[in-house]
């Protein structure tokens, strides 16, 4: 008994796989018509994309009645349906639409089991199908995972291109093209910041940076280059004349970073121009051991004795062009003034004495120090960076 229910069982099979095989052509044909029919995406496609999709289409039915012939083989699925199309397919198709053409692809195969199925085998045949479309909802779902995984490793590798381009002092109009491609927004307000990396994997480093940049609005552009994270921040807001504070700003990212010194580069007007204030960030960040309290963030422009100390060319020049050159040009008294006092100690009384003025002379010239640089001699870190800014401006002068 069992083995005459088995052959018979074997019997409809075979019917059924002849006439699916009979019907295919049919059945692919009908498919790609209730595409163009149901499917407004498909109607609007390039005829090159809506080929592919029909091969695609066909494939699938094909390979439906190949493993409907041998059910209990393994079927590569993803290379007999999703083989037949470029890889680049999955670019111009969303997953949505495919889960659509997939699901139209079916529904033309269920409404046809009555006629296609032998006399009998219409269970068999619909079983068959819903454990197909199982099969083939996973494979669809592997094709869409490698692609974006592919996707995101080469956007990984192009961000951290365009990151050590401005680092480097590369960047060129080929970086704007590249950061265009990452979605960059060509924000009017540019700054770097950098750090140290925190251990472990960099993809979630990049990917923790990313979700705090969303939830400030801000754009963003990083990677991790060696033992530094690197973040190019833009202002993500819609109107230019919105005051912009870097700190703040800095302060959004900060968690993502290891511990130790974060600094903050100039803000500037653009991409191209962040090079400088990468350029910046990188010598404060070498030199933040000379300044152990600075704060976290800290603006490089902050460091700019340390820096100059360190050997930083561009700080050097900032000092005596914001600092030396003012005060020079507004006079020897002011230049005067401020060497004395800060050789005195700070002290009004004893600048006053070898200057052979009165201490209220002293302290009128001194707020004019403040108003041309904007340091304030009294402030003890302001101090310093007026001495180092006076030191370097007269060996200038020679």
């Amino acid at each position: 008994m069992e083995r005459r229910v088995a052959a018979e069982r074997a019997e409809r099979h075979a019917a059924t796989l002849k006439r699916l095989e009979r019907a295919s052509g049919k059945l692919s044909t009908a498919a790609i018509a209730r595409m163009d029919e149901q499917l407004s995406w498909y109607r609007n496609m390039p005829p090159e994309h809506r080929s592919w999709i029909g091969l695609v289409a066909q494939a699938g039915i094909a390979a439906f009645t190949e493993w409907f012939r041998h059910p209990e083989a393994p079927q590569a699925i993803t290379t007999d349906v999703f083989g037949t199309a470029p890889r680049e397919l999955t670019r111009a198709v969303t997953l949505r639409q495919t889960v659509e053409m997939i699901r139209t692809t079916i529904e033309v195969v269920e409404e046809a089991i009555d006629e296609v199925a032998s006399p009998g085998g219409e269970d068999g045949l619909r079983e068959a199908v819903l454990v197909y479309a199982r099969e083939l909802a996973f494979a669809t779902a592997q094709v869409y995972a490698q692609a974006a995984e592919a996707r995101g490793a080469w956007d990984a590798r192009l961000e951290a291109l365009v990151v050590n381009s401005l680092l480097s002092g590369d960047a060129d109009e080929g970086v704007l093209s590249r950061a265009a491609a990452l979605g960059w927004g060509s924000p009017d307000r540019v700054m770097v910041v950098m750090g140290s990396a925190p251990s472990g994997d960099s993809e979630l480093v990049v990917e923790a940076i990313r979700r705090a940049a969303r939830h400030a609005k801000l754009h963003v552009l990083t990677g991790v280059l060696g033992a530094r994270l690197v973040v190019v921040v833009g202002d993500g807001g819609k109107n230019p004349d919105r005051l912009w504070d870097p700190v703040p700003a800095a302060r959004a990212l900060i968690g993502q970073f290891a511990a130790g010194p974060v600094v903050i580069g100039p803000t500037v007007g653009d991409l191209l121009s962040a090079t400088q204030s990468a350029q910046a960030a990188a010598a404060g960040l070498r030199a933040c051991a000379a300044w152990p309290d600075a704060p976290r963030p800290v603006l490089a422009d902050d460091l700019l004795p340390e820096r100059a100390l360190a050997g930083d060319q561009a700080a050097r020049s900032q000092l005596v062009e914001e600092i030396y050159t003012p005060l020079d040009e507004a006079g020897s008294a002011l230049l005067d003034t401020l060497s004395v006092y800060l050789e005195q100690a700070s002290s009004l009384e004893g600048a006053a004495r070898m200057l052979f003025v009165h201490p209220n002379t002293v302290r009128y010239r001194l707020r004019r120090v403040t108003d041309v640089t904007g340091y304030a001699p009294s402030d003890v870190r302001s101090a310093f960076t007026l001495r180092i800014a006076l030191a370097l401006g007269r060996l200038q002068a020679g």
